[in-house]
């Protein structure tokens, strides 16, 4: 009897400190991924004169967690950040993407969705063309959505494979105008689990996408498994002609697809 009931306790604390830790986790992968991802370099923590991110306190959907990440110096061609890094701490693989950036962009204003698998810190981490690091986080409080399973069933999602959006307002030559590339894209990431087969769905999702105007690139998006379901990406730029915006995505499987539209 005296077993059962230790063995009864036992469980009970570690159900209880397993929701302790998902209230209130603690943050032991940062210095570690700090070292993995930039060495021993220096990196301005706290920036927010420099970098805004919007992140949702606690999630509604830990599987299409909005971010958005904006710059308050604008992007010139001696001065402009060159690289955006995303990393989510306790997410199964934290860096979640790199943004490559062009001068030309003007101040970054970018957008995109991320799956949050626990509570835990997201960071942005800019890296300007002189090399330096400028770093501001925020905490987000969702858990659940790496593994969450897809919003669409999977043959649904293989139709629509592929398919993509490019949404803008009415552009004018030589204003800023914000854009939307939208692709339709299952993008599973290995950690969810079918039901219907009793086996984890094979990785498959977005890892490029490349936004370009006039055939000069803008933004190049490399994008880990973090990435929601059919992947967002929005940003504004200002176009100094008449020209086509392009965006080319390449997936897991080598599969490539594109759209264009003409301003």
């Amino acid at each position: 009897m005296l077993n059962k009931f230790m063995g009864l306790l036992a469980l009970s604390l570690a159900f209880t400190s397993f929701n302790a830790s998902a209230v209130t986790p603690k943050e032991p992968l940062w210095p570690s991924l700090k070292i993995e991802h930039f060495g021993d370099a220096e990196i301005r923590e706290d920036a927010t004169d420099f970098l805004v991110l919007e992140t949702p306190k606690r999630a509604e959907d830990a599987a299409i967690v909005p971010i958005t990440i904006k710059s308050l110096v604008p992007q010139t061609a001696d001065k402009y950040i060159k690289n955006l890094h995303i990393i989510i701490d306790n997410n199964p693989e934290p860096y979640s993407a790199n943004f490559t950036l062009s001068p030309k962009l003007g101040l970054i204003d970018i957008s995109t969705r991320m799956r949050v698998d626990q509570y835990t810190f997201v960071r942005a981490i800019a890296e300007m063309n002189d090399g330096s690091l400028h770093m501001v986080s925020n905490f987000v409080k969702a858990s659940g959505g790496c593994s969450a399973p897809a919003g669409k069933d999977a043959a649904a999602a293989l139709a629509r494979l592929g398919k993509m959006q490019i949404r803008m307002r009415s552009p004018v030559i030589g204003e800023a105008v914000q854009a939307q590339v939208i692709v339709s894209h299952p993008n599973y990431n290995g950690l969810q689990f079918d039901q219907a087969s009793r086996q984890y769905i094979q990785a498959h999702y977005v890892k490029k996408m490349t936004i370009s105007y006039n055939d000069e690139p803008l933004i190049h998006l490399d994008a880990g498994i973090s990435v929601s379901e059919d992947p967002s990406l929005r940003f504004t730029f200002m176009p100094t002609e008449t020209g086509s915006l392009k965006a080319e995505v390449l997936d897991s499987k080598a599969q490539e697809f594109s759209s264009e539209k003409e301003i």
